[in-house]
């Protein structure tokens, strides 16, 4: 199960949105430059000032993002606005913002750095599988159960509990190991469904 089996229905409710910015000129690749770059902006602002009431920020700004990638790839397929460098920032957008907004939690009480940067390598690598399965001649992988939206809303729930401080400093650690467990597996079933959807190779 993944957040993404929704998207088709967080898709309809934008529609008349995104009509909207095709209409005012907007691109995709403008508004996957936001978002990338609103995350770093985010990012940097908690990661220098890391009080606990600014980690609200972080639910509001996923749930935004979110509609952001979703706006970005319906202006590029409904609205011909598809690109090779538009296929590259979405895909580098996606891993810088996690990476962005994950950062900061290093810097909270009782948090091992170690393992935030477990769960960033992990989401690179876990988007890398998706990437490589279209490459190899099957469909882009989304696969949970931690893909990029599954993601997006645990950074902002951990932002919330963060902001009410509603989490106590040892629980983090298990939270973070258990963050990377659903990262590995997130891998590895993208993994095995690219296996079953691509026919091997015969020499």
């Amino acid at each position: 199960m993944s957040l993404y089996a929704l998207k088709p229905a967080f898709q309809s409710l934008l529609r008349p949105l995104v009509a909207g910015l095709f209409r005012l000129r907007c691109t995709a690749n403008v508004v996957t430059s936001l978002a990338a770059a609103l995350s770093l902006l985010i990012g940097a602002l908690l990661w220098l000032h890391p009080v606990a009431p600014l980690f609200a920020l972080l639910p509001l700004w996923c749930l935004i993002r979110m509609a952001l990638n979703a706006i970005d790839g319906m202006l590029a397929r409904e609205f011909g606005q598809r690109s090779v460098l538009g296929g590259f920032l979405n895909e580098l957008g996606d891993v810088v913002s996690d990476a962005a907004l994950l950062t900061p939690f290093m810097k909270l009480a009782g948090v091992s750095a170690s393992l935030v940067w477990g769960a960033i390598c992990l989401s690179i690598i876990s988007e890398l599988v998706g990437i490589h399965a279209a490459a190899a001649g099957g469909s882009r992988r989304y696969d949970g159960p931690l893909g990029k939206s599954d993601r997006a809303f645990v950074i902002g729930l951990l932002g919330l509990l963060t902001a009410f401080g509603w989490l106590p400093t040892s629980a983090w650690n298990p939270i973070w190991i258990g963050f990377c467990a659903l990262l590995l597996i997130t891998t590895v079933r993208r993994i095995r469904a690219a296996l079953n959807e691509i026919p091997p190779i015969r020499s």
